[in-house]
């Protein structure tokens, strides 16, 4: 199966043609490594990068706020172009972070206000391996210090870069190396109540065989 990487970033807003520019190589640089390119389906930055894997020939997935496309067009003042697929969540604007941030295995922050830091809030609380891009402004200049402030301890890895074909190769090479190995939240959860149920058995069972003897 091939990776998914999602890209998470300023929707609205000023945006210098650096940024779009920049946003643009990181979509085309996703799809040149034979990854998917996942998006929240919104204008902005995500949508340079759509726009550059789809001229890359790569996927294109976005996963919507709305409940169907007249919403995702009329509602939300969201594109459709340079998208293959639109996933219809229903569950607005914050409600469809989880499912973009659960859909990749690798998140990609570019820029970003409010809506792209409870993104990163997402991906960090989950373990996923997160690259951030240096030097697109937003959130992206803070992030060091929120982890700092944060003082939590998840199997969140996070690599930092300003060239973004460059952060790329450095995430599928670390991903595919290392941290497909590392379970995620739910993982572990449900790992935990497999083991508990392993050695609930084991004491039945212990405690018959006492009864026997």
């Amino acid at each position: 199966m091939k990776l998914k990487i999602g890209i998470m970033g300023s929707a609205s807003g000023y945006l210098s043609w650096q940024q779009r520019k920049i946003a643009y190589e990181l979509g085309r640089a996703v799809a040149q490594n034979d990854c998917v390119t996942i998006t929240g389906g919104c204008p902005g930055l995500p949508f340079e990068s759509a726009r550059g894997a789809t001229d890359a020939g790569g996927l294109v997935i976005g996963v919507s706020p709305g409940l169907s496309e007249w919403e995702h067009v009329h509602k939300y003042h969201s594109p459709t172009e340079y998208h293959d697929v639109l996933i219809f969540t229903g569950s607005g604007l914050m409600g469809r972070e989880v499912v973009n941030i659960r859909t990749s295995d690798i998140v990609i922050i570019i820029g970003g206000r409010s809506g792209t830091l409870g993104e990163f809030s997402i991906a960090y609380d989950e373990g996923k391996l997160i690259g951030v891009l240096d030097g697109t402004g937003g959130i992206t200049s803070e992030i060091r210090n929120i982890v700092k402030i944060i003082r939590k301890r998840t199997s969140a890895k996070i690599i930092y870069g300003k060239d973004p074909r460059i952060l790329v190769k450095d995430l599928i090479a670390y991903f595919t190396k290392e941290h497909y190995k590392h379970p995620s939240v739910h993982q572990v959860y449900i790992s935990d109540r497999k083991l508990s149920k392993v050695i609930g058995r084991n004491l039945k069972r212990s405690s018959v065989s006492r009864d026997r003897g």
